[in-house]
């Protein structure tokens, strides 16, 4: 990569593709396009075309995809696995047609099957039944990048992808009924404080086990990536240690200030009872996580306060 490349982060408002633009400029590229969702529908065959065609960009990331919590993932599967294909076919087709020098495809560790090897190494992949609550999105990323390595085995581009681990940061999705765990917990946490309330109820046991990576490590691993890695494989990105969601509610409780009573909501689905990865393949490129997680939640926490208007929306 050169640091005047046109590099367009699709998704470039998102927790993944935002802290992706904020790497790229801390690392001097000068180049870094995006569009909006009403600038620009993924989704939309002949839309992206054009862009591709008007813009010509030499990379590619592409962090756009439709995602929520287990909530959105069980009501709404068929949306979840048709905008996420559609999205991605658009976008791996125009990398090839408009020779792109180099595409990096963002999945996510739930493609792996629900009792996966922990730790979770990358060619786990298609070896087993996936988390039926995620099991829609987990279909089509792993199509996604299965496309990438069609692409780069046929015609030989130099398209590549990660499989982050759980993130949390600025910019995360605090809605409550589409968030991920991390930000739902900061936003009920701190409404409680504010509110005096008693109680905060919680889905679930608290005991599955979970690992969590801070959103701008993640950026760095992937700029990291475009500039050293090649591989057919895909790589996991994350800090290969757990703690259970009991142990992360304590961490964020604490670091919100909160101090009445957790109730956990029993009939709720843990999802997955562990999903740790494999990062033996990430450090032996040359990368590590820099962020733990007590600094990376009152990071979070930080954010939201400072953006609690246009977080809760």
């Amino acid at each position: 990569m050169e640091k005047n490349d046109k590099i367009y982060v699709a998704g470039h408002r998102g927790l993944v593709g935002s802290a992706i633009v904020r790497s790229l400029r801390r690392q001097g590229y000068t180049n870094v396009i995006g569009r909006t969702h009403k600038e620009l529908d993924l989704t939309e065959q002949a839309a992206v075309r054009a862009f591709f065609e008007a813009e010509k960009p030499d990379i590619v990331v592409l962090a756009a995809a439709k995602v929520g919590g287990i909530n959105a993932n069980n009501t709404s599967p068929a949306d979840f696995a048709y905008e996420n294909m559609q999205i991605q076919c658009n976008v791996v087709k125009c990398c090839h047609d408009y020779h792109v020098k180099k595409l990096l495809f963002l999945g996510s560790t739930c493609i792996y099957p629900k009792m996966a090897p922990q730790p979770i190494p990358e060619d786990a992949l298609l070896t087993g039944p996936l988390e039926t609550t995620n099991e829609a999105y987990a279909i089509a990323k792993i199509a996604g990048l299965e496309m990438c390595k069609f692409y780069k085995r046929q015609y030989g581009d130099d398209f590549i992808s990660c499989m982050p681990t759980n993130l949390y940061g600025p910019y995360d999705n605090y809605e409550l009924s589409g968030s991920h765990v991390m930000p739902a917990m900061i936003r009920k946490f701190h409404e409680a404080k504010m509110s005096g309330a008693e109680t905060v109820e919680l889905w679930g046991t608290g005991t599955p086990l979970r690992e969590f990576l801070y959103v701008d490590d993640m950026a760095d691993a992937c700029v990291y990536l475009l500039e050293h890695y090649s591989g057919d494989q895909h790589v996991n990105i994350g800090t290969g240690r757990e703690l259970t969601i009991a142990q992360l509610a304590q961490i964020v409780k604490e670091t919100v200030g909160y101090e009445g009573e957790i109730v956990w909501n029993r009939d709720m689905p843990d999802g997955t009872p562990r999903k740790l990865t494999d990062v033996s393949k990430l450090h032996g490129i040359g990368w590590t996580h820099k962020v733990e997680l007590e600094e990376g939640v009152k990071l979070a926490y930080d954010w939201f306060r400072e953006h609690e208007t246009e977080a809760r929306k």
